[in-house]
């Protein structure tokens, strides 16, 4: 039986890690993004303005928690709900 808060707690704090270092990595070379969609998610796209400030750094961590959170919850439920 998986200890579903425990799970949570270790996926908050593993969600913050990757995408501080993402962000971090996206502030430092800037063209990481571009090769991200070229090659990650296979597509071009013009980017806009370079938006790495406070505001979108402490949102983006809040949703990609909510998100991780969420996806980590559910996989809980599924795993105790579902029998062997």
């Amino acid at each position: 039986m998986i200890n579903t808060k425990h799970l949570l707690k270790v996926s908050s704090a593993w969600i913050s890690i990757v995408y501080i270092i993402c962000f971090v990595g996206v502030a430092m070379f800037p063209s990481i993004r571009t090769d991200f969609m070229t090659y990650g998610l296979h597509t071009r796209m013009m980017l806009g303005d370079n938006l790495v400030t406070l505001n979108t750094f402490i949102s983006g961590l809040i949703i990609w928690n909510i998100i991780g959170l969420l996806g980590v919850w559910l996989f809980a439920v599924l795993f105790n709900g579902i029998k062997k």
